[in-house]
């Protein structure tokens, strides 16, 4: 559905972006993370066909960005971070004249603004005037807008920033409900937890540089190739022999205290500790907590980037 090739645009002597390449399928919902000035925005509106690059290709649906500009933007939502409302017109108004500039006339226009406003849970809105909306709400409302159309391909710029807890949650769960309906899906955003569980792709970009383009789970495990196990003894007591039992095990690398728990490294290229559990209970020790020690997204980008994004 989308795929670029050394995708790149430089500005005198500076890169925006430089080699990005990308490949992603019906159904992707691709987090593409990174600090502001990073590129993600350059990159986004070179694939909707609004910046030009200096060298590369990409194509959208097999069309490629040179020759087909009109045809991927019928293909293409893209919302943009920040985006004007018209202080005259409701929520519904809103929808039926950007309805009409995608052509889309006579009683299926109603009904298209209706679905969408259904879609994004804004019908309850839909008789307010658009510039009385909160953030939240107006990022929903451009979603729906850019759904109009039904485009098999969505760039969202952004779409978290600004929001509220509860709305983030709310535009997250979107997402998903975007991604189950077979769209591919690209999310840019600096926000980085909020894409763990949303995301089935990521790319990690700074300074231009596409760091990291794979799955969430092969990202998280580059950072941190060895299985690192929590364990918490249920009485305290024994926390310093059970520091000592697991330092003597044959697959254990290291064992550091993090009282109440111990943090255990196992040695490369083991996955598997439910052994170590085994041998405790069968010594008698009581286990409180015995779980792998979670990372997420934001170490991950902080471990794999200089943290320097270039100014666009």
């Amino acid at each position: 559905m989308i795929k670029t090739s050394g995708l790149t645009k430089k500005y005198d002597d500076m890169y925006a972006i430089r080699d990005i390449d990308l490949d992603l399928q019906a159904g992707d919902l691709f987090g593409f993370i990174g600090p502001n000035g990073a590129g993600k925005t350059t990159t986004m509106r070179i694939i909707a066909t609004l910046l030009e690059p200096t060298e590369g290709e990409a194509y959208v649906c097999g069309h490629s960005i040179y020759t087909h500009a009109k045809d991927i933007r019928r293909l293409v939502g893209y919302m943009p971070d920040f985006f004007g409302v018209y202080d005259d017109m409701t929520v519904i108004e809103y929808l039926e004249f950007f309805a009409a500039a995608y052509k889309i006339s006579g009683p299926k226009r109603r009904q298209r603004c209706d679905e969408m406003l259904d879609v994004v849970d804004l019908d309850f809105k839909r008789d307010a005037y658009a510039n009385t909306l909160s953030r939240g709400q107006t990022q929903r409302l451009g979603l729906a807008r850019v759904l109009l159309h039904d485009p098999q391909v969505l760039l969202l710029d952004e779409p978290l920033s600004g929001l509220d807890p509860r709305a983030r949650i709310e535009m997250r769960s979107l997402m998903r409900r975007l991604g189950g309906m077979g769209k591919t899906i690209i999310v840019s955003s600096h926000i980085l937890p909020e894409l763990a569980d949303v995301c089935n792709k990521v790319g990690i970009i700074d300074s231009g540089v596409l760091k990291e383009n794979a799955n969430v789970m092969d990202v998280i495990q580059k950072v941190r190739p060895q299985l690192v196990i929590l364990i918490e003894p249920a009485k305290p007591e024994d926390f310093d022999r059970v520091s000592t039992m697991l330092s003597a095990q044959p697959e254990i690398e290291s064992v550091s205290s993090l009282k109440p728990k111990l943090k255990v490294t196992l040695k490369p290229g083991l996955t598997d500790a439910s052994e170590i559990a085994t041998r405790m209970i069968q010594s008698g020790i009581a286990i409180r907590h015995f779980a792998e020690e979670e990372i997420n997204l934001e170490s991950a980008f902080m471990a794999l980037t200089k943290g320097a994004g270039a100014k666009i």
